[in-house]
């Protein structure tokens, strides 16, 4: 079939039907809110939307084409993977990533109910219609107009709807559970697009993820006789300086970053503080700095974890001639025979990726944008994705797009725009149409 033919048997995004579905699927995303323990997703929810669009086009149940098969790990919290057969067995396509999972959100906060769709002119506004259930419903409505219209394809057009992207604590739930199951291997065949990016152009870059805790025990004492005390506090700020010096040093801004368009070097800085608690007039005996390292991905993460267990236990092994504030601050009491002390821990990492310029994926990609968008100029963060790294090195060809608004992506008054997500679809037919040419 030409690649004239298949746009005009596709078509362009029916609106209203996009419109219809993705307003169901805001409607579910109070219950598909991921933060453990407190918040447990039910990505089923949004699976069976998405499912009452597709059910009438299915092989099974249907008059249509499609081959669908939702797949659960833990009760009520399914992917869906859903298959339009080409005519060519080794000829392949598809679209991974769109997450049936949202990040939180305080209603109190926003201008407007977060978990109804509500609409301002070409804005689609509530929590998920940028991150992710945007593309959960603009992909459906690509799969159920190709199971209404049945072009004949050569590429099989694979879509796969994941759980649990939002939350990297508790795994084997969403797509590396499927992976680990063999159930993307087929994919191999031809380009993977991973649908969780923004603003309409190529994301070719992403960077790796390391939480770390760093554990910091002084000694308590009251505050009036400091001399007596080992501030954990002051340790923690001056060991936590030491460290980053040191990180900036070993890892400093890559040369590939600059062909890869990335936002920031790689980073390590800490984002949260807690302390068992006390009165203000009391040292206390202990505290935790949270953080995370987010590296480019022209670095190994192995090597950062290794190094950061060095610089820390380098300290401890001379915490004495760490900087100290102030004429009593110390961090070892000779007399006591104490000494503060460091622990850093980590939680599992996550690799970045940098995606293959080369590629036949990439080449379209940026010929479809160009088509629809009339300007390419790809891009690269160092925000996280699950998995992709592991797809490409073991032989995915790994591309990153998005149709949502990188400036509303997990903050308050979430919002996409309508004419967005229509560019995004004609993007979509656009790559399969090249791909059939």
């Amino acid at each position: 079939m030409g690649s004239d033919n298949v746009k005009d048997i596709i078509g362009k995004l029916n609106k209203d039907k996009f419109v219809e579905l993705l307003s169901k699927l805001i409607g579910e995303s109070k219950h598909v809110q991921n933060n453990p323990p407190e918040l447990i997703p039910q990505e089923d929810r949004v699976v069976k939307h998405v499912l009452d669009s597709l059910l009438p086009y299915s092989a099974t149940t249907g008059a249509g084409p499609l081959l669908i098969n939702h797949v659960t790990y833990f009760p009520n919290r399914g992917n869906l993977i859903v298959e339009y057969p080409g005519t060519h067995p080794n000829k392949i396509l598809s679209f991974v990533g769109m997450h049936m999972d949202v990040v939180t959100a305080n209603s109190n906060d926003w201008d407007f109910d977060p978990f109804t769709m509500s609409i301002d002119g070409e804005k689609l506004c509530g929590r998920g219609t940028t991150d992710c259930l945007g593309h959960v419903a603009l992909v459906t409505e690509l799969m159920r107009r190709l199971g209404e219209t049945k072009p004949k394809l050569k590429s099989t057009v694979v879509a796969v709807f994941i759980a649990n992207e939002e939350n990297s604590s508790i795994t084997g739930v969403g797509v590396d559970a499927l992976a680990k199951a063999g159930l993307l291997d087929k994919l191999k065949g031809g380009p993977l697009f991973w649908i969780d990016t923004a603003d309409k152009q190529p994301c070719i870059g992403t960077g790796g993820m390391l939480p770390w805790k760093l554990h910091v025990t002084g000694k308590l004492f009251h505050s009036g006789l400091a001399h007596k005390a080992i501030n954990p506090l002051e340790l923690a700020m001056e060991a936590l300086k030491e460290i980053q010096l040191r990180f900036y040093r070993d890892f400093p801004p890559h040369p590939k970053e600059q062909v890869y368009g990335f936002a920031t070097p790689s980073t390590m800085k800490p984002t949260q503080w807690s302390y068992p608690g006390g009165g203000i007039n009391q040292i206390p005996a202990e505290c935790t700095v949270s953080g995370d390292v987010r590296l480019t991905p022209f670095y190994n993460m192995v090597d950062v974890t290794n190094k950061l267990k060095e610089y820390v236990d380098n300290i401890n092994e001379n915490i004495e001639k760490l900087d100290t504030r102030g004429p009593v601050s110390k961090y070892v009491l000779p007399d006591e025979n104490l000494r503060g002390s460091l622990t850093i821990t980590f939680e599992e990492a996550m690799s970045g990726v940098a995606c293959d310029l080369n590629s036949r994926g990439f080449h379209v990609l940026c010929k479809a944008t160009e088509e629809v968008v009339v300007h390419v100029k790809p891009y690269s963060i160092t925000g996280s994705l699950p998995l992709i790294r592991e797809l490409q090195d073991e032989g995915f060809d790994v591309q990153t797009l998005g149709y949502g608004l990188m400036a509303t992506y997990h903050a308050k008054n979430e919002y996409c725009l309508l004419s967005d997500m229509c560019q995004g679809y004609q993007v979509f037919v656009s790559i399969i149409s090249q791909l059939e040419g």
